[in-house]
């Protein structure tokens, strides 16, 4: 069996930003083991100074991890402790430099979400509040916000409704370039032929349910033809979809900078 994986993704400043802070990037490679998809989202800290800077420089490191430094994994053999470990690394040395390009002052920051897909399993390293869903059967947010209201939504002294009209729902526990060590959350698990995986910023998220994100960026993709040779083609349908949930985000209000990433999962048989 091998994995194939279309790809899509859209970012927009939104309605009332002048800088998007937003960073992003998707990869499709072929690696020993077949085909490998990667995704990286980096949301630069709004009310810090040079957000973009922090988010950009980010996503930059890890593409090129992914380019040069996964191929070198994949040759030794790759095992969860081992790609744990070096996510660890690299997190902390994007945290070191930025730290150093503020100057050691609290003057930039990113969340950092990466996805990875290989073999059947996906990978997540997490730090901050973008989100990972993965759709099939029905729809699983893959990771946990850290942030304050998620956290005491966690600890039981506020409910969910509660925390969404916090006036601290964006206050996060940790970002990169703005703690002396960071800690990744680390996920991994299995995904299975039709899924569909979407990584968000928060902008994209607030004014949409759980319900409408499925229906958009799943439920409308299920009736293609996911062949191969038609891989280009679906995705120009997926970034259009995605273009036009943005536009109607927008419309509703959102103030933020919205940011997706769309991967949809196939496999054939040898």
């Amino acid at each position: 069996m091998r994995w194939h994986y279309t790809v899509a993704a859209q970012t927009d400043v939104g309605t009332t930003k002048t800088v998007n802070q937003d960073c992003l990037t998707v990869k499709v490679a072929n690696t020993i083991y077949g085909e490998a998809a990667f995704a990286v989202m980096c949301d630069g800290m709004g009310g810090l100074e040079q957000g973009e800077v922090a988010s950009t420089m980010v996503v930059r490191v890890y593409e090129q991890w992914f380019l040069r430094e996964l191929p070198q994994l994949l040759s030794k053999g790759l095992s969860e402790d081992s790609l744990r470990q070096v996510w660890y690394r690299l997190a902390n040395e994007c945290n070191d430099q930025i730290g150093a390009a503020g100057g050691g002052k609290t003057a930039m920051g990113t969340t950092l979400t990466a996805l990875l897909l290989l073999e059947g399993r996906y990978y997540i390293s997490h730090v901050g509040d973008c989100r990972v869903y993965v759709m099939g059967n029905g729809m699983e947010q893959l990771t946990t916000d850290q942030t304050y209201v998620a956290r005491e939504v966690a600890l039981g002294h506020m409910t969910p409704e509660q925390a969404l009209n916090d006036a601290r729902r964006n206050v996060l526990l940790q970002c990169i370039g703005t703690v002396n060590c960071v800690k990744p959350d680390f996920l991994m698990g299995d995904f299975y032929a039709g899924d569909s995986f979407l990584l968000c910023s928060d902008g994209f998220r607030h004014l949409q349910t759980e319900a409408d994100i499925y229906q958009y960026c799943h439920t409308t993709l299920e009736q293609m033809d996911w062949q191969v040779a038609k891989r280009l083609e679906n995705s120009h349908f997926m970034n259009g979809r995605l273009r036009g949930i943005i536009d109607s985000i927008k419309e509703l209000g959102e103030r933020d900078n919205i940011s997706a990433v769309l991967v949809k999962v196939m496999n054939t048989i040898d």
